[in-house]
């Protein structure tokens, strides 16, 4: 008779270990995913909540942070490469499992954590929010992927340049082909421009204060911050950067309302309205697109400086009451209305300055907003057209004759800037309109690279701000 060899004692369960940083960030990019939700909105209560309650510190804010912000900017190309991994279409694997993997790629191509910290952190995670079973699945996969690096993948999963340049560049890039195509439309130019573009997109923004002039300083904003926290703005006389050890709401003047967080392309549009040439009075300005309020609120206190007025108008109304937060304390006459700048209730020709902020596809903010460069398809060029140029020919009708219209947007896409500008010029749509352009560039003194005008297109890569556009046009008739 035959003796069975002795059976080992089977392992006792083990329970997952709770990543509070992981499950934190993969929360958040549920919520994009599902809800389509915006990472900049989700991601600060979900940290607030953490400190709260499971004793965040400022270092794992910073971790989970930059695996929100980093998986979603690089989401093209870790799809790519985790295609290559796996024996079905991307699009069989369910969603929160392709949420871990993605976490996990970022964390061994992206980062510089360990490789066996980076795949057994995302095998136990997948443990707590996807179970055994399919935590095997996550294990077998991040351990292929973990076998080369970054360059070595990219060599292997995209197209070589010759051969397709958008496809090529929209992997290694991770941009959607059809806004590289855009992009590249809209900059012109030949490789290393569109390159160095697509590279600051994905690069994490600098966070710019304004310093509401009439209510505080640069100087009042760097002294509080000091020397290893706040640099001088590159373009704004209002501007302050923050360094990696900066934190805006700690700020008496943030929290007062004195000062706010505004990108430097922004202040730079609001600046150059107020500072456009007029003919005439200068007494009544207008927002026709405030929300959230940045915009409003420099407009605002550079009215209060010369003792005009603003009228800050938002369709949406809890926009509007962003916009009323925002201007709160404004030393000068203002009123916020929840009004449809398509149908305004205002007088026309009442009006000295007005700004129009239009709704677009946002394909300037990319490096803000990662999340939308995924969401917007072609086809939405066109469903904003026609908003736009209603916008811009009610601005024309609520300027008095002299006065001028700024109308700005966070696109460079023709299709968003100055073809809507020439089409509300020419009647497109509507009655032609009589307006002479104003030179924009004399109003942005010092900053580089600002094309033929007399439009200007600001760049990422170039201005380090977001990708905004203004028109500004002196009604003549």
């Amino acid at each position: 008779m035959n003796e069975q060899a002795p059976r080992r004692p089977s392992k006792p369960y083990r329970r997952p270990k709770k990543d509070p940083v992981r499950l934190l960030a993969f929360e958040a990019l549920r919520a994009v995913d599902e809800r389509a939700a915006y990472a900049n909105l989700v991601l600060p209560p979900l940290l607030k909540k953490a400190r709260e309650n499971s004793g965040f510190e400022a270092r794992d804010a910073a971790l989970a942070t930059e695996l929100v912000y980093g998986t979603l900017r690089r989401q093209g190309t870790y799809d790519a490469i985790i295609s290559a991994c796996i024996d079905r279409p991307l699009r069989e694997v369910d969603p929160p499992v392709l949420d871990v993997l993605a976490l996990g790629a970022h964390q061994l191509l992206g980062t510089r954590i360990p490789t066996h910290a980076a795949v057994s952190a995302s095998v136990e995670l997948a443990r707590v929010v996807l179970g055994d079973g399919r935590a095997k699945f996550v294990n077998a996969v991040l351990r292929k992927i973990s076998r080369d690096d970054l360059d070595t993948w990219l060599q292997r999963v995209a197209p070589p340049y010759d051969e397709d340049a958008e496809d090529h560049l929209a992997v290694v890039h991770s941009h959607p082909r059809w806004v590289v195509s855009a992009l590249w439309d809209a900059l012109g130019g030949g490789r290393a421009g569109i390159e160095d573009l697509l590279e600051a997109d994905n690069e994490r923004p600098e966070v710019t204060l304004v310093a509401r002039p009439g209510r505080s300083t640069t100087d009042e904003l760097l002294d509080v911050l000091g020397e290893d926290s706040g640099l001088p703005g590159r373009w704004s006389p209002y501007a302050v950067r923050l360094t990696e050890g900066g934190e805006p709401g700690a700020l008496d003047a943030v929290r007062e309302g004195r000062a706010g967080v505004q990108d430097e392309g922004s202040q730079l549009v609001a600046i150059a309205l107020a500072n456009a040439p007029l003919e005439g009075t200068d007494a009544r300005w207008l927002d026709g697109c405030a929300g959230p309020g940045g915009k409003a609120a420099l407009l605002a206190a550079l009215a209060a400086g010369r003792g005009a007025s603003l009228l800050a108008a938002e369709k949406q109304p809890h926009r509007a009451r962003l916009v009323a937060r925002a201007l709160a304390g404004n030393p000068g006459p203002y009123q916020v209305i929840a009004a449809d700048g398509t149908r305004p209730p205002w007088v026309p020709g009442s009006f000295d300055r007005v700004l129009v902020d239009v709704p677009c596809t946002g394909l300037g903010a990319l490096r803000r907003r990662p999340e939308a460069r995924w969401r917007r398809r072609p086809e939405d060029l066109e469903g904003f057209a026609p908003l736009q140029r209603g916008l811009l020919r009610e601005a024309f009708q609520a300027v008095r004759v002299g006065g001028v219209v700024g109308y700005a947007t966070c696109s460079p896409h023709p299709a968003e800037t100055k073809a809507v500008v020439e089409d509300v010029l020419r009647g497109r749509g509507g009655a032609a309109v009589e307006a002479e352009w104003v030179d924009a560039r004399p109003l942005m003194p010092d900053v580089p690279a600002l094309g033929d005008g007399p439009d200007v297109q600001l760049w990422p890569h170039l201005h380090g701000t977001d990708a905004m556009y203004l028109a500004l046009l002196r009604r003549t008739a």
